[in-house]
């Protein structure tokens, strides 16, 4: 018997090693999110609007040819987070958009 220790995994109900838990957490932080011509994006890049997109609840349209600095990567291969003047939470997909 070794002395690993154990954490329960509430997805699964079930005991598994700390070793085990850790591998799952490091595959999803291993999605490649590319924009809209393939270029791999990663957190802290730019990135520039490719199409005119209306935002939901904000009564605004960021116009194409928009730049957007300092992008976070969500874990979802087809969103980014990002910051805009006067938008809280923007969350663009990654199909609209090119690495700068």
């Amino acid at each position: 018997m070794t002395d690993d220790p154990y954490i329960y995994d509430e997805a699964s109900g079930e005991w598994i090693s700390a070793a085990d838990a850790a591998a799952p957490a490091d595959a999803a932080q291993q999605i490649e999110v590319r924009d809209s011509v393939g270029n791999l994006l990663a957190d802290g890049d730019q990135v520039t609007l490719i199409k005119d997109l209306t935002v939901k609840g904000a009564g605004q349209t960021l116009k194409r040819g928009t730049l957007i600095k300092s992008i976070r990567l969500t874990g979802d291969a087809q969103e980014i987070d990002c910051k805009y003047d006067g938008i809280k939470g923007l969350v663009l997909r990654a199909e609209f958009v090119r690495k700068r």
